[in-house]
């Protein structure tokens, strides 16, 4: 049976500028352990500015450093996984716009990150990686660090914060620590009280709600190592401090996102800019929390 996932392939948004070999690779072998292509995807700016005033020889330009990025991304994925398919595809408009345009067709979108403030976040033009993971149509991986195999067995983290939005993301998680052969660490982080008499919620009912949280990827995934911690501090900081040997930090998306990708909400946004391994964040639009299926 052919699975619906199956013609969806890895959208990798390439970067012009800079060609990370840890990026490529991260989406490149994704793609072959979902038996999926990757597709290269290079946006080039509609609307150039060039202060000699010669926009066609401007743009041409841009066309020409797009494609040099692409056939070195195309080279990186395919001497790492001789087999893949991959497919280049060159672009006009805004990065983020585009991406998030090729999400609606895309199983996941992989970034890089330009490690950019939050002023450059909300003004740049070629910010990408917070809007398209706070507008994506389909799961969106940041790549800033590299994945840790160090521990044995290795493991991915998913925050789970007992909302319903946290359903898709505990599948995913689950989804990417099978596919590994790594283990699962579901982590519900209990914030401190910021007012004085503030009651701390009950430890029990917390655990209760993790357990049920993450049943259905227990059902999914029958084999798969799973443990369940409840820490206290501030979200961020604490999936920051798990995420120093992890494969991946899986955390959900409540909104729907916003240009700026203000609506992304803190702690993916946190995650995005902190943490010490590639972090995806999983929307929980209609039918974002199907399981994702596995290719066989």
């Amino acid at each position: 049976m052919t699975s619906p996932t199956e013609s969806r392939p890895i959208v990798l948004g390439v970067d012009a500028r800079q060609v990370s070999p840890m990026v490529v690779g991260w989406a490149a072998a994704e793609a072959e352990r979902r038996g999926l292509p990757l597709c290269l995807v290079q946006a080039v700016p509609d609307e150039p500015f060039d202060r000699r005033g010669d926009g066609d020889s401007y743009l041409q330009s841009l066309r020409e450093a797009g494609s040099v990025a692409l056939e070195k991304a195309e080279g990186i994925a395919l001497e790492r996984h001789p087999g893949l398919r991959v497919q280049c595809v060159l672009r006009e408009g805004s990065p983020a716009p585009l991406l998030c345009a090729e999400s609606a067709r895309a199983a996941l979108v992989v970034l890089g990150s330009r490690r950019m403030g939050r002023l450059e976040e909300k003004l740049s033009r070629y910010s990408v990686a917070v809007p398209v993971s706070a507008r994506a149509h389909c799961p969106v991986a940041v790549v800033r660090e590299p994945e840790h195999t160090t521990l044995q067995p290795p493991y991915v983290v998913v925050g789970v914060d007992g909302s319903p939005f946290c359903g898709a993301a505990v599948r995913f998680a689950a989804d990417l620590a099978a596919r590994r052969g790594a283990a699962l660490r579901a982590v519900r982080v209990r914030r401190t009280p910021v007012r004085p008499f503030e009651p701390l919620e009950s430890g029990s009912e917390i655990r209760r709600r993790l357990f049920e949280a993450t049943a259905g990827c227990v059902a999914d995934e029958p084999d798969l190592d799973l443990t369940h911690e409840v820490v206290d501090g501030h979200p961020v900081d604490e999936l920051v401090r798990t995420s120093a040997h992890a494969l991946a930090v899986v955390v959900g998306r409540h909104g729907h996102g916003g240009l700026t990708g203000l609506r992304l909400g803190s702690v993916p946004h946190g995650l995005i800019r902190q943490a010490l391994c590639p972090v995806v964040t999983v929307p929980a639009a209609r039918g974002a929390d199907e399981p994702l299926a596995r290719e066989r």
